[in-house]
C-alpha cells in the first residue's frame, strides 16, 4: 500500500471519529490495567459490568490486594478464566505496591514484568494511559491490517512493527483505537460490512462483500398471461 492511500485511510477514520478511545470504563491508569487484564477472552461490555461492581469497593493495588484471590474472584466470576485472572491481578497488585509505590509504571519492561501483562496489554497501557504511540495488535487489528493491505503480516509482532513504522506520525496515537473499532463494527470476521465502509475504495481486500440484493416486487418474475384469442 502506498503512503498516499495509507494517509487517506487514516484521514477518513479521523474525520469520522476525531477523538477515539477504548470502550473499557476506567478513571485511573490502574483501573485501566485491571480492565485490560480482565478483557482477555471477554467482551468489553462484560468487563465493564464486572468493574462497575468491583471499582466502587476496590480500585487501588492495595485495596484489591486486600480482597485476596477468593474475594476478587467474587466480583469477576462472570468473566472467562476468572480464577487465573484473579490470581494474576493479586500478584500484580503485590508488585505494584512493593516495587512501584502503588503506581502503574509507564515503562514497557516494568509493565511486562507484572503477572498477567503481556506485550499487547503493555501497549494498550502505554498508548491509552500514557499517550505513547504504541500499537496493541489484537485479533481485530490483525485482521484489518491484513485485509486492507495496511500492514500484512503472519504474526502479531510483524503486523505491529509494520503499523508503527508506516502509519504517519499525526495518526499514530489514535490509530490503535480507530483500527480496533473498525474491526469490531465494520470489518468483521465472518462478513465484513464493505458496503458501509468509509475506506472500501481504498481497501485492497479482494473479496469485498456486496450490498444486499433488493427483494423482487410482487409479480416481477410472473410469466405474462397469454392474450385472449
Amino acid at each position: 500500500m502506498n503512503p498516499a492511500k495509507r494517509h487517506e485511510i487514516f484521514s477518513r477514520l479521523r474525520a469520522a471519529n476525531p477523538h477515539p478511545t477504548t470502550e473499557l470504563e476506567y478513571t485511573t491508569p490502574f483501573e485501566l490495567l485491571v480492565a485490560v487484564v480482565l478483557s482477555a477472552q471477554s467482551t468489553d461490555k462484560g468487563v465493564n459490568l464486572a468493574t462497575r461492581r468491583l471499582f466502587p469497593v476496590a480500585n487501588t493495588p492495595a485495596a484489591i490486594r486486600a480482597l485476596g484471590e477468593d474475594g476478587l474472584a467474587e466480583y469477576i466470576r462472570t468473566l472467562g478464566l476468572y480464577k487465573s485472572k484473579a490470581r494474576h491481578l493479586i500478584a500484580a497488585c503485590k508488585m505494584l505496591v512493593e516495587l512501584h509505590g502503588g503506581q502503574v509504571p509507564a515503562d514497557r519492561a516494568a509493565l511486562e514484568a507484572l503477572p498477567g501483562v503481556g506485550r499487547k496489554t503493555a501497549n494498550v497501557m502505554l498508548n491509552t494511559a500514557f499517550g505513547q504511540p504504541t500499537m496493541a495488535v489484537d485479533t481485530h487489528i490483525f485482521r484489518v491490517a491484513n485485509r486492507t493491505g495496511l500492514a500484512p503480516g503472519k504474526t502479531v509482532l510483524e503486523v505491529e512493527k509494520k503499523l508503527v513504522k508506516t502509519i504517519p506520525d499525526e495518526f499514530r496515537i489514535d490509530a490503535h483505537h480507530w483500527l480496533i473499532l473498525h474491526g469490531r463494527y465494520v470489518c468483521q470476521a465472518r462478513k465484513p460490512k464493505c458496503p458501509e465502509c468509509i475506506i472500501a475504495d481504498l481497501c485492497e481486500y479482494k473479496h469485498k462483500t456486496l450490498p444486499p440484493t433488493p427483494p423482487l416486487r410482487a409479480g416481477a418474475n410472473a410469466r405474462p398471461k397469454p392474450a385472449h384469442v
